[in-house]
């Protein structure tokens, strides 16, 4: 058995299942590490959803970046939209999968800073998907909406490329850092995703809403996959997948030994030679002996 294990078929053969036990142990351990992220930002998310709502100039500030732990916090801004700088979001799906735009409109607050405010999904013209779609009517006065605090969108995190030589009013990203400009008042980081209002919005008012982290739409971040990870049944299935290997070896070895006894260990005499080893024939005792005998008889 050791003479057929040390062959180099065999010591080539078994470097190489050790080699895939190893790749397949560290793909379940990857697979595990993501489905423990993917648990803790499920609590994460938990926790800021049943949080609540606070002045969202409380967690956000002017060029400082929303922390990843403040997404989904519900947050509340009071003042008036700016409608002069309203602007779409070209490439967004409702909670359908139908491709369109967001309605993003700046919410000047009564504390004279701003704050984009994603107002929903809209359909695209029939005519020509990429021009400026209809909108809903932009609400007049003061109210106040309650929505959940976004960071600014980057083509990391959203996997979407932005581009340049858009038509007027309509970009790629939902970026606080790409508007800031366009607006005389300091804009604050991130955005919000509209919930609800006060005075409540008619129709004429209203947009799709944008599904939030415990739907099973669509949400604007592809960050919020909650409760959905594959990560843990993959890191088992690679694990057994590694368990396997050996027993695997161990077949196609114990295949081997019986091919080589088969091939080696045949009766004497059953390849025409006798049990020394010689080639038998007429010259062998007895064999003259039984020619003769047959010769009388006939």
């Amino acid at each position: 058995m050791l003479r057929v294990l040390f062959t180099r078929r065999w010591v080539a053969l078994t470097l190489v299942f050790v080699a895939l036990i190893l790749i397949m142990y560290r793909l379940g351990l990857w697979q595990f590490h993501r489905y423990q992220e993917t648990k803790r930002n499920d609590h994460r998310i938990s926790l800021a959803v049943q949080a609540p709502p606070v002045p969202v100039g409380t967690l956000s500030r002017p060029g400082t970046p929303v922390p990843e732990q403040d997404r989904y916090r519900p947050v509340t801004v009071t003042g008036r939209f700016d409608e002069a700088h309203q602007f779409v979001v070209r490439r967004r799906t409702n909670a359908d999968g139908d491709i369109g735009f967001f309605l993003i409109t700046p919410l000047i607050g009564q504390d004279g800073k701003a704050v984009l405010v994603n107002r929903g999904w809209v359909a695209p013209n029939n005519t020509d998907g990429a021009a400026f779609p209809v909108v809903p009517k932009t609400p007049q006065g003061v109210l106040t909406v309650t929505g959940r605090l976004q960071p600014d969108e980057t083509s990391k995190l959203s996997r979407i490329r932005n581009v340049s030589g858009l038509p007027p009013r309509q970009y790629m990203l939902i970026s606080s850092g790409q508007q800031a400009g366009n607006l005389a008042e300091p804009l604050l980081s991130g955005y919000v995703e509209l919930v609800s209002a006060k005075p409540a919005l008619s129709a004429a008012y209203r947009a799709e809403s944008v599904a939030g982290p415990d739907s099973t739409g669509p949400s604007t971040s592809d960050a919020a996959i909650v409760g959905k990870g594959v990560h843990l049944p993959y890191a088992i299935q690679w694990w057994l997948f590694a368990l396997l290997l050996p027993i695997g070896w161990v077949i196609l070895f114990r295949q081997s030994l019986k091919e080589q006894r088969d091939g080696n260990g045949q009766p004497d005499g059953t390849d025409g030679r006798d049990g020394t080893g010689e080639q038998g024939g007429d010259d062998q005792p007895g064999v003259k002996e039984e020619q003769a005998a047959a010769e009388s008889a006939g």
